[in-house]
């Protein structure tokens, strides 16, 4: 034969030894191959930085809106990843090598800030160091204002639905307030609120209710007792007008009626009862309504509940009262706040009668506080 001729039997083996062969060369590309994907995983995007092969900031001033805050006690660092995992900036990495090169390195306010997605480190950095970009989620509470008056004021601002903070304070127990307080009257400190805006009206709540526990703390007010001082408080408060020292000598009258058994008589508290919150004159109709349980003229003692969110000047007169027999107070000019305070009904009604004659003066000028 002038060509080697293979037998099926070597045709077989030869075959068997190609296949063999094949799979050792894929398996150890796959090994390569799987290997390499490992690798690349762990440390591509740093070796795609290096090589210049991809980019790790964006360009330009970015787009959409985003809301980023900061927190107190975020360091730079901090602040670069909240950025990064909002998409407001590409990489960490970028912002905060720039805050690096920064001289000083900058300081942040801790706040809620208006930011776009997608911006440059560049960019970011100058939108965080414009005030223009802070957003104030800020709510005042005044002393003496309702709690329906301080969440509608809360609503507004922060833009949580009013029907939301119905809800929320429909078990005031849920917030620690002691069962004997009939709502959460009394129980939101007033002051300045700074707010996220991931807060729901629950969280606000809360919020005010933990400052008022810290208050009364503050004001050494024992447990068991809140119900009766913030209640003599938002009374004081109520009736009391800006001469500050007014609210213990205010104080003192009430408690001076409560231990002799008299009536308190408090124009404040018939208003509350009333769904007026805005004023304390009340009409005879309403002071002679013994079924309003908020009604001191018509019913002894305290009225069920706080009338109004207290501050600290009026807690601190009903914790401590000043010395002095007065059983009558009344303003006789509501301009300046020029209280008298009387022993005796006679020297009361000379005081009020005073008042009648600056109202009648102050209307014929046009005025209307006395309405």
């Amino acid at each position: 034969m002038n060509k080697a001729q293979k037998t099926p039997e070597l045709r077989s083996r030869t075959r068997k030894r190609v296949i063999i062969t094949l799979s050792v060369v894929v398996v150890l590309l796959g090994g390569l191959a799987a290997g390499g994907a490992y690798l690349w995983s762990q440390y591509g995007e740093g070796i795609a930085k290096a090589m210049g092969w991809v980019e790790d900031d964006y360009k330009g001033n970015g787009h959409g809106d985003v809301l980023i805050t900061i927190t107190s006690g975020q360091s730079g660092a901090d602040v670069a990843d909240t950025l990064a995992a909002a998409d407001v900036v590409k990489t960490a990495d970028a912002f905060y090598a720039l805050l690096l090169k920064q001289d000083p390195e900058p300081e942040f306010q801790v706040g809620t800030y208006q930011m776009k997605s997608q911006m440059s480190a560049k960019a970011a950095l100058k939108a965080l160091q414009d005030p223009a970009n802070r957003k104030e989620l800020t709510v005042t509470i005044p002393e003496g204002m309702s709690a329906a008056d301080a969440l509608g004021r809360a609503s507004e601002v922060l833009g949580i639905p009013k029907e939301d903070f119905d809800k929320a304070i429909a078990d005031p127990t849920v917030y620690g307030i002691p069962k004997e307080f009939p709502s959460i009257e009394g129980f939101l400190f007033p002051a300045t609120y700074t707010f996220k805006p991931e807060d729901t009206a629950r969280t606000v709540v809360q919020t005010m209710v933990d400052r008022m526990k810290e208050a009364l703390i503050e004001h050494g007010v024992a447990a068991g007792d809140e119900w009766r001082v913030l209640t003599l408080a938002s009374v004081v408060q109520r009736e009391a007008g800006s001469n500050l020292d007014d609210f213990p000598k205010i104080a003192r009258v009430f408690q001076n009626r409560l231990d002799q058994g008299m009536n308190l008589q408090s124009d404040a508290t018939v208003a509350y009862g009333t769904g007026n919150t805005h004023t304390v004159w009340t009409q005879e109709e309403e002071r002679e309504n013994a079924s309003d349980k908020y009604n001191t003229y018509a019913n002894p003692g305290l009225p069920i509940g706080p009338i109004s969110n207290p501050g600290d000047v009026a807690i601190e007169a009903a914790m401590h009262p000043a010395e002095g027999p007065w059983l009558y107070f009344v303003p006789i000019d509501l301009e300046t706040g020029e209280t008298v305070f009387s022993n005796t009904k006679e020297e009361h009604d000379a005081a009020v009668a005073k008042l009648g004659e600056w109202c009648t003066t102050h209307r014929d000028a046009g005025g209307t506080r006395c309405d």
